[in-house]
């Protein structure tokens, strides 16, 4: 087994075994990323008090962190102490600043 094509193949078989793997878990991630919804996205920048940019069908972007997430609503707080509560009906993006 100490042959040197043998180890030649097998280093190239490896690398071809982990670019796969690779490939397959960034496949995996963008799908997972496909589904969840936007409550989902939300729920997490409010566990990790992310600050977000949330702009309404109306056209205005306000600025501030999750503070409260319902089934169909959320809470933002913005940095001169006020609270909106947003419908997610209303919501047409959401981006990290």
């Amino acid at each position: 087994m100490r042959h040197p094509e043998l180890a030649r193949l097998g280093r190239r078989l490896r690398r071809r075994i982990d670019d796969t793997l690779d490939a397959e878990q960034a496949a995996a991630e963008a799908a997972a990323r496909r589904r969840r919804s936007l409550r989902d996205v939300l729920l997490s920048a409010e566990d990790r008090a992310d600050v977000l940019i949330v702009t309404s069908i109306d056209g205005v972007s306000r600025i501030g962190v999750v503070t409260a997430v319902g089934v169909d609503h959320l809470a933002l707080h913005d940095d001169q102490g006020g609270t909106t509560v947003l419908a997610f009906d209303h919501i047409v993006a959401v981006t990290r600043p």
